[in-house]
């Protein structure tokens, strides 16, 4: 019997394009987030919030997921964890909000090229987890990057560093939470809902909210928070299961670099430091590439749990 993960397989061809809607989405998510720049980024997060809710819920009841909800509200030590991944995602949305509104768009894709090798010093420092060589090349060279940018005098990049740390620990939780990629975020939007929905009230009352006392086109952009944050999470997990890892490991590098492009688009300054700090970045990607390709060659790739 064939793997369905094989590159030929109707399931490896709809893993891609799954994957490819995923990354390009959140690739030029910053042209969203431009769209509603005259909303404050702690509504943005709000709308965010709750319309994620709404329409996560939908697809949950389509897809008959009610009962992984209720196990996880119900299990008390995983609904701890999924409060903690909760925050996780938080702090990683209204930073990346407020970034993109302050022109920092390429801190943003800095912030999501490094997330990978966080990701391999995660395992090292958390799991215990030994680096292979190219590994422990791409994290000095991406180190030097970051480094950089910091003694260049533009200061320290830290919405680069904010964006990548939360989503990192955010990764994790989830990857040790045996939960799917729906109820899961599901779960952590519904913890959310009070604080968001109280914000929001709060603002409304204090006619500070462009909700509902702006135009009809910023409250269709503003509901549209919902869609646009599950759509792409749906498609990765559809991806997930349908691709191997290494596969996947290449096509996260899709979204930092449309989001590099945007801020060219939108004339964000790209200095010299700029500059050279992401050609240490890209270096290291290429490192890191070859290195999951070799890994890939030596062994077979690990089965991808079903957690759509």
């Amino acid at each position: 019997m064939s793997d369905s993960r094989e590159p030929g397989s109707d399931a490896a061809r709809a893993g891609v394009a799954a994957g490819l809607v995923a990354y390009v989405l959140w690739g030029v998510f910053p042209v969203y987030f431009k769209l509603v720049a005259s909303v404050a980024p702690l509504e943005v997060l709000a709308h965010r919030i709750i319309w994620a809710l709404a329409f996560g819920g939908l697809i949950i009841l389509a897809r008959r997921q009610w009962r992984e909800v209720w196990r996880a509200l119900t299990h008390s030590v995983m609904l701890r964890w999924l409060a903690l991944s909760a925050l996780m995602i938080t702090i990683n949305w209204l930073t990346y909000i407020w970034a993109i509104q302050n022109e920092r768009i390429f801190e943003t894709s800095l912030g999501y090229y490094i997330n990978p090798l966080m990701y391999v010093l995660a395992g090292v420092m958390l799991f215990g987890d030994r680096l292979r060589r190219l590994q422990l090349l791409a994290v000095i060279l991406a180190a030097i990057g970051v480094l950089v940018l910091t003694l260049s005098g533009d200061a320290v990049p830290y919405v680069a560093l904010v964006l990548g740390v939360s989503f990192t620990m955010y990764g994790v939780i989830r990857k040790y939470v045996v939960i799917g990629a729906m109820p899961g975020l599901f779960v952590e939007t519904l913890l959310l809902f009070p604080l968001a929905f109280a914000w929001l009230g709060y603002q409304m009352q204090a006619g500070e909210a462009a909700f509902a006392s702006g135009s009809s086109s910023m409250n269709v952009l503003l509901l549209l928070a919902g869609p646009f944050t599950v759509i792409p999470l749906m498609c990765f997990a559809i991806a997930a299961r349908r691709l191997t890892l290494t596969t996947i490991g290449f096509m996260q590098f899709i979204a930092p670099t449309l989001q590099f492009c945007t801020g060219i688009y939108y004339g964000e300054p790209l200095t010299t430091a700029h500059l050279v700090c992401f050609g240490f970045i890209w270096t290291a990607v290429l490192v890191f590439s070859t290195d999951a390709i070799r890994a890939g060659r030596k062994k077979p790739p690990p089965v991808v749990p079903a957690t759509a």
